[in-house]
Formats: C-alpha cells, sequence, structure tokens
C-alpha cells in the first residue's frame, strides 16, 4: 500500500514542527509547506516582527525541515490572504464590528486555499499544529472536538470548517498536552524547541489595530464622533469608531467620575454609546452565516454550550433558527461583551455542534 501523502503547514513554530515529527513517525509521506502571506513590508520588519507571517518563520521551518529529512516548500498565498483576511479586518472594523481574523484565515486560507493547491500536487491531507481533534459521530459527521489541553484548546477558532476540509484533515497534536509537546520537539533536536508562542495578530504586530486599519483604508476610515449616552445624549468626543470595541473601559478619556463602558458602535450615526457595568450584559445575541459541523440541521431549540469570544468559558444557552441562516441564542445566565463581527461557537459535550458570525 501507497503511504498516504499529507503536506503540513508549518509556522516555523513548535506545534506544527512536532505535527510534522509526529506524522512522519505514524508512516506517513510527509512534505512541508510555509505559506507565505506577508505582504510586501521591507524584511528588516518582516525579520523583527516574527510571528507566523515573518521570515523568520520561512528560516526556522527550513531548519526543522532538514532535522525531519522531509521536503520543504514555500507556497505563495499572498492574494488570498490579503483578500480574505486583511481586507475583511479593515472593512469589518469601518462597519463598526469587531472581527476574528484567524477564523477568516483558517477557513479561506490555510484549509480552501493550501488544500486545493496540496490536492492539485497529489496530497490526500494536510496537517496543522493546532491544539484539537477531529471526532467521528455516530450521525456520520466529523466534528472538532476539544483536545487534551484545555489550556490550549483551539477549537474555537476552527468551527467554519467544512465537511470537505475536515475529511482530508490531520490534527496530531490534539493528543498531547502543550508541555508534552516541546518535551517531544526537544528530545528530537527540532531548532524551535524553545521558540515563545506568537501571540498577537500576525499582521498587526504592534497591536495597533486602528493605525493598521488607517494605513490601510485612508479616506474610509470614519474620523471623530460623538460618545452618546444610552439615551442619545452626546457626552463627549471619540477618536473614531475603529479605536473601540464593546465592553472597553480604558482608552475612552471620559471623566464622569466613575468607570463607564462602551455597549455599542454605531457607524451609520458615526456614534459610540457608553453605559454603565451592567449594560455590556445581555441574555441574547443573533448570528448569521451559520456553519453546521457537528449536527447537519436545527429543526427545534436544543441546548448547547456556547462561547462569544476565543478566551470565553462558556455559557449553557438555547438556540433555535431564525430564518433560513440565522440563529437565536437564548444564554441561561448573563454573558458580558457580546460583540458584533465575533463568531458565537456551540458545543455539544466536547465537539463543535455549529456556528455563526454575531450579528
Amino acid at each position: 500500500m501507497d503511504k498516504k501523502k499529507v503536506v503540513v503547514g508549518m509556522s516555523g513554530g513548535v506545534d506544527s514542527s512536532v505535527a510534522a515529527f509526529l506524522l512522519k513517525e505514524q508512516g506517513y509521506d510527509v512534505i512541508g509547506v510555509t505559506m507565505q502571506i506577508w505582504q510586501d513590508e521591507d524584511e528588516f520588519d518582516l525579520e523583527s516582527n516574527g510571528g507566523c507571517c515573518g521570515l523568520s518563520a520561512v528560516e526556522d521551518a527550513r531548519r526543522v525541515a532538514q532535522v525531519l529529512k522531509i521536503p520543504y516548500y514555500v507556497m505563495n498565498f499572498k492574494k488570498e490572504f490579503r483578500k480574505c483576511v486583511m481586507d475583511y479586518f479593515v472593512d469589518e472594523y469601518i462597519h463598526g464590528r469587531t472581527p476574528n481574523p484567524c477564523i477568516a484565515c483558517n477557513r479561506y486560507v490555510k484549509w480552501e486555499a493550501l488544500l486545493k493547491r496540496s490536492m492539485d500536487i497529489g496530497a490526500d491531507y494536510i496537517a496543522t499544529g493546532h491544539y484539537a481533534r477531529i471526532k467521528h459521530l455516530p450521525n456520520g459527521r466529523l466534528a472538532i472536538a476539544n483536545s487534551e489541553t484545555a489550556a490550549k484548546d483551539q477549537t474555537y477558532a476552527l468551527y467554519n470548517l467544512t465537511q470537505e476540509q475536515l475529511a482530508h484533515t490531520l490534527m496530531p497534536i490534539g493528543d498531547y498536552p502543550k508541555k508534552r509537546v516541546r518535551e517531544m520537539a526537544k528530545e528530537q533536536s527540532l531548532p524551535v524547541a524553545n521558540k515563545p508562542d506568537s501571540q498577537e495578530i500576525c499582521f498587526v504586530p504592534d497591536n495597533d489595530y486602528a493605525g493598521f486599519i488607517e494605513r490601510e483604508a485612508g479616506q474610509r476610515v470614519p474620523g471623530p464622533g460623538n460618545f452618546v449616552d444610552m439615551n442619545g445624549n452626546v457626552i463627549g468626543r471619540h477618536k473614531g469608531i475603529t479605536h473601540y470595541t464593546i465592553g472597553q473601559r480604558k482608552g475612552l478619556n471620559l471623566s464622569l467620575g466613575h468607570p463607564v463602558f462602551v455597549v455599542d458602535i454605531c457607524p451609520e450615526t458615526n456614534e459610540v454609546v457608553i453605559g454603565e457595568a451592567e449594560d455590556v450584559f445581555t441574555t441574547e445575541l443573533y448570528a448569521e452565516r451559520v456553519n453546521f459541523m457537528g449536527i447537519e440541521k436545527l429543526d427545534k431549540t436544543e441546548t448547547f454550550l456556547g462561547k462569544i469570544r476565543y478566551a470565553h468559558q462558556g455559557e449553557t444557552c438555547h438556540v433555535s433558527m431564525d430564518g433560513a441562516d440565522r440563529i437565536h441564542v437564548v444564554f441561561d445566565k448573563p454573558v458580558r461583551a457580546v460583540t458584533k463581527g465575533q463568531a458565537v461557537v456551540l458545543y455539544r459535550d466536547d465537539y463543535v455542534a455549529l456556528g455563526g458570525v454575531i450579528v
């Protein structure tokens, strides 16, 4: 029997490097690929910024591939990344929403584009260093399931993958805690064993989202406008809606004698609505662009554990359809800072059942 061929997306980090090692150990024909997604900044910036987009990622991944004795390539995905991730990120902020670029990157670049190109060169699978597992459910569907290590769990950002994509995906490190992954890297003398994890959004390495959006969008960026209270009364001036997100307390520069919070962002009037701590809590939300993963459809109201952001622990909720591609989610307890543009991901037991974009 021919060995199955797998393309491992290598970011130059320890997780994807160990993923490549494990698959080789399991007998796969492994090819390492780094996705070139950085645009045309100068090399010095990229080198110092690193992350999964920098040139240092290529050098680190290439060194790992040499140690593992696997073929290694750099594939150009600049166009896909620009359109599906960077332009999307900017457009969402301009329209008063707070996007999750990693979700878009996973669905449209790492899976859609990389999977197609990998299949074109005869691969059976793609693999990544995500802390997640792929589960075959009794109903015949595939779902992303929680990894061995809850602290590093990355299922939230993978809710949007399709059944076809999951059928051609391997996630070998989902069975290990992070500590063990680093130990394996050291045991195999992989040069990235002690490399720190990247934290920030890769194309905004200084974490200045508003500055990035202004550079990218220029005249399209809404300028300063009014802070208003819950009754619409003007209480101050803001720097521009792209500087704020729901639940934000710091950096408002409002002297009201007590802490206040961003409750809503209104691009149509260029206003930022300010309220009290309790105003940031809600028990319901609506979401669109629904992706069914572990379940095929929703015929009646069903109960799930709902997460409204990556770091959210989750809350029990009751979910029903509201039209053809919209869900209504009602939580048992109020949740804080439900944010338009983020995803709500709904879990049953330890796997992703469905998810959508909060509207």
